[in-house]
């Protein structure tokens, strides 16, 4: 025969078990301290019940004046049965100063010897006692008749022990009844708690939830991305270690609201929107984070789940491919234009026209070289002398002429090392894709990238100025085109709005700025100042070393 061991019982059940057991043992003490309370009563009620008989009896005229006749027990036997059945005691026993009875509840015991002691009344005394007579074991008084100072006899009225207990026991009964009833009502309130802390605990016990609660944290603090919980108010229930580094938060967080937090507007209005959000890009003082929340709800809506994840890399990979992409298209674009005019110089040859031909290549050449050779006069670093070529080609590819100024003059090795090249190519790239967005289409459509340095306040600093000849930026507008998602021109799968305001959080977190006017000759100006120092923090407390959201595609 195989002995199944029951397994742990969940917390709902050992609570039940447990509430049971009490309820049961404080209604067993108190039935218990009810019963020997009553019992004392009872016994103190009767024996004042019997004292109070007894000297009823031993005061009255007529007894005393029975005492004197030649038979006491003709007049005293049926006023002592009438006064028995009139106060409900068991017995009232008239007796001589001997103790020889006088009445009895049975005859028969009359003019026998009273079972019980006398001493105290034959001295003028009322005392009770418990005493075991000829009716069984009886609380008894026993007090003396008195004829002036002589006593002539005595009277005792008792009630037995019995039908003491036959009335505790009938307030037993009644307390038990009240005992049980408030026992079945505590079960059965204690079942209904129970039942619901069984729905929320899902059935598991102490030691199950001990063990999820230890799972739970481990998790928490062992995943990269971030986890933010809030509750039905708002306000940061929990949050992981990666949520309170993507953030940038710091201290106990737990218990205010998001509202308190000191995050970008966007990001809060995210967090506070009641409705599910789903991979959606935002920026914070020095990152570019993906949420999604998801509302928490068990028939009333109790929080919302936050994830968090980092794509400040992956943004800066998608910019380069961007860049990528569009130098491809461009060397496409050129190669054709090269297929045709090889085609051109060949055929020259083929007429017989060879220095015709040349003068035609050489021509092509040295256009090319200019181009080159200007642009590397003007801005010799080397990063930023490549992007601004690839996106010449870009520009023109689109019908843009993308110009650098004569006052550009920016020499190699002079950037400092906390400026890296990689997020000025995110402020300028994204600048330009913005001012050809914006001049593709217009009259003469042309960009104009400035880049020069020049001291302000003691202060060496790095300026990058581009220029369009587009419909230009509403002053209305001036503030709000730097913020994620918004854009003036229709989104497409990827989503608008997010090249400027990556171009503002690189600027601000190298310590610099980021202003739009209008530009001489109508459109849009962009201009970036950045400081040429090395500072040890910059706003918002980030090293301006850290990783930032890089990308030469976007707009605003």
């Amino acid at each position: 025969m195989r002995l199944s061991v029951p397994g742990p019982r969940s917390l709902a059940g050992q609570l039940f078990a447990m509430q049971a057991v009490l309820i049961a043992v404080v209604v067993a003490g108190y039935a218990l301290f009810s019963y020997v309370s009553d019992r004392s009563q009872a016994e103190e009620a009767a024996t004042r019940q019997a004292r109070a008989v007894a000297r009823s009896v031993a005061d009255s005229p007529s007894v005393l004046a029975a005492t004197r006749t030649a038979d006491p027990s003709a007049e005293l036997q049926p006023y002592a049965l009438k006064v028995m059945r009139d106060t409900e005691v068991d017995f009232i026993t008239i007796m001589d100063p001997r103790g020889i009875r006088w009445t009895h509840p049975d005859p028969r015991q009359i003019g026998q010897t009273f079972q019980g002691h006398t001493e105290l009344a034959l001295r003028g005394r009322t005392f009770t006692e418990t005493y075991t007579g000829t009716l069984g074991p009886s609380v008894r008084a026993v007090t003396p008749i008195q004829d002036g100072p002589r006593v002539v006899g005595l009277v005792s009225a008792g009630i037995r022990v019995e039908e003491i207990t036959q009335r505790v026991q009938d307030q037993l009964t009644a307390l038990l009844g009240v005992a049980a009833g408030a026992l079945v009502l505590g079960a059965v309130g204690t079942y209904v708690i129970n039942a619901r802390l069984r729905r929320h605990t899902h059935g598991m016990n102490a030691a199950e939830l001990s063990r999820m609660h230890d799972y739970h944290q481990a998790a928490l603090h062992a995943v990269r991305e971030g986890l933010l919980m809030l509750d039905a108010q708002y306000r940061v229930a929990l949050i992981n270690d990666g949520g309170r580094e993507l953030l940038g938060v710091a201290g106990d967080v737990v218990g205010r609201s998001v509202a308190e937090l000191g995050l970008p507007a966007p990001l809060t209005g995210a967090l506070l929107a009641s409705e599910p959000r789903v991979d959606e890009v935002h920026l914070t003082a020095s990152r570019v984070l993906v949420i999604n929340t998801s509302p928490v709800s068990g028939g009333e809506r109790r929080g919302t789940v936050v994830t968090l994840r980092d794509v400040t890399e992956l943004q800066s990979l998608m910019g380069e491919l961007d860049s990528e992409r569009g130098f491809t298209q461009a060397l496409r674009s050129q190669a054709h234009e090269a297929a045709n005019r090889l085609h051109t110089v060949v055929s020259l040859i083929e007429l017989g026209r060879a220095e015709e031909a040349v003068e035609f290549a050489t021509a092509e050449l040295e256009l090319a070289q200019a181009l080159t050779d200007q642009v590397v006069a003007a801005v010799s670093e080397p990063v930023l002398a490549a992007l601004l070529l690839g996106k010449t080609a870009q520009a023109n590819e689109r019908g843009v002429e993308l110009m650098v100024s004569e006052e550009s003059s920016l020499d190699d090795g002079l950037l400092p090392e906390s400026l890296p090249a990689r997020d000025l190519v995110t402020i300028l790239g994204n600048l330009i894709d913005n001012a050809v967005d914006a001049a593709q289409g217009s009259v003469r459509a042309r960009v104009t990238v400035a880049a020069y340095t020049r001291t302000s306040d003691d202060t060496p600093e790095l300026v990058l100025r581009v220029s369009d000849t587009g419909p230009g930026v509403d002053p209305e507008h001036a503030e709000a085109v730097f913020q994620r998602g918004f854009s003036t021109k229709p989104a497409g799968p990827g989503g608008r709005g997010l090249g400027l305001a990556l171009v503002r959080q690189t600027s601000q977190r190298h310590g610099g700025s980021l202003t739009v006017a209008e530009a001489d000759g109508g459109g849009a100006e962009f201009e970036v100042r950045l400081p040429l120092r090395e500072p040890e923090t910059v706003a918002g407390g980030v090293p301006s070393g850290a990783p930032a959201a890089r990308g030469a595609g976007g707009d605003a």
